[in-house]
């Protein structure tokens, strides 16, 4: 076990010890809430839920990784906390022997932020990494990047918020940008422009379009996951950080949003009789909980229910999108990534709604920006990756 890291700016030691423990997890869990209290936009978690995400008996993450969490301490308070992780599936996808650090928060202090990431790259170092990049919270399929731009409003169902000096913070502990990750928003009222319409037609008549709802009966759910993953790992395997979608994964996910959804908020693409696409309409689920202070009980569970399926929310976010290569780059291939968009829009959850966010598209991607562009979405946010070399001759005390 790394020995703790101690840093002194003149208020008092930060010692930063390993997570065991009932009162360092409570501890480590709720230290967001005193950090964010003055925030108005920031949304408190689910306690319960995010207790489950860490469990390493129950989420899938951990079959193909590993993780170390850390809290930092002053005077017996907690004022920061940070994890690291090593994904194998990275690792075998990139060969570039690098590890992520995740879940950083902390009090606006040089000194925090040092003992933390120190300790993180500590223990990336003695695993053998020699690059740390992040933060990455647990996975590029979690909620990756820090915020950057777009503090002003909550952040939608499965994407990350933060406070305005985190990355003062972190790039003065020698990170460096790597990739930025941006949110789109559209208004769900909004039709597709008279010159969109008629490429779609044009098309239309030479070829076949069907789009479907996910098949949710006990008969068919087992194959229709099989079908999603491969086409979610198809579609992105090109993609920046790509690291593959695991079969435990996606189950882990789709019994939720069974549970949760109807079954037109996911929707399967196909072209001339061949499954070419997927896209997936959440519900910003961040609207039914934002005044439960991450309690569900004793009346929260019902409480996000009720406006979950009966008032219904104002906005959704189309989490999860992508078509396969053969047709990425070629006009039908843009048609369908449309419809998709489309058919997702008009969902039974998302028809009575305002808006859906688009996220999140790397920075990088010129080809689907250009066409989010075309389409009418705006950019409301950014996120942002950095990453770090790791001097291998360093050792915990040399940060």
């Amino acid at each position: 076990m790394l020995k703790s890291i101690a840093k002194d700016a003149g208020l008092g030691a930060v010692t930063v010890v390993p997570v065991e423990g009932r009162a360092l997890w409570r501890a480590f869990h709720r230290l967001p809430y005193g950090l964010y209290k003055n925030d108005p936009n920031w949304v408190a978690p689910l306690l319960l839920e995010r207790q489950f995400h860490f469990d390493k008996s129950h989420n899938p993450f951990f079959q193909h990784a590993k993780a170390a969490f850390w809290l930092a301490l002053r005077g017996g308070e907690p004022v920061g906390r940070i994890t690291a992780q090593i994904d194998a599936l990275h690792l075998a996808q990139h060969h570039d022997a690098t590890g992520h650090f995740g879940f950083i928060e902390g009090t606006d202090d040089p000194a925090v932020f040092a003992a933390l990431l120190g300790t993180a790259e500590a223990w990336l170092r003695a695993e053998g990494m020699r690059r740390s990049v992040g933060p990455v919270s647990f996975a590029m399929w979690d909620e990756p990047g820090l915020l950057v731009e777009g503090f002003d409003r909550p952040p939608n169902v499965m994407m990350g918020h933060a406070l305005p000096y985190y990355e003062k913070r972190i790039v003065g502990q020698g990170y460096a940008q790597v990739q930025d990750l941006l949110a789109y928003e559209y208004p769900l009222d909004r039709p597709f422009s008279e010159e969109m319409q008629r490429k779609i037609a044009r098309i239309k008549q030479k070829h076949e379009f069907r789009f479907r709802p996910m098949r949710m009966d006990r008969k068919n759910f087992a194959s229709e996951v099989a079908l999603i993953l491969d086409i979610v790992n198809d579609a992105w395997v090109d993609n920046w950080g790509f690291v593959p979608m695991t079969r435990a994964e996606l189950d882990d996910m789709a019994g939720v949003f069974k549970f949760l959804l109807p079954p037109d908020a996911a929707v399967i693409a196909e072209f001339d009789g061949e499954a070419a696409g997927f896209g997936l309409m959440l519900p910003n689920l961040n609207e039914t909980i934002k005044d439960l202070g991450g309690r569900l009980l004793p009346f929260g569970f019902a409480k996000m229910l009720w406006r979950l399926k009966v008032s219904g929310v104002r906005s959704g976010r189309l989490a999860l999108m992508g078509v396969r290569r053969k047709w990425r780059s070629s006009p039908i291939g843009a048609i369908i990534a449309l419809l998709i968009i489309h058919n997702a829009k008009v969902s039974d959850f998302a028809r009575p709604g305002e808006y859906a966010e688009l996220s999140w598209i790397l920075d990088s991607n010129e080809r689907v920006k250009h066409l989010l562009k075309a389409f009418g979405a705006t950019v409301i946010k950014r996120y942002r990756i950095y990453e770090k070399t790791l001097d291998v001759g360093s050792d915990v005390g040399g940060h």
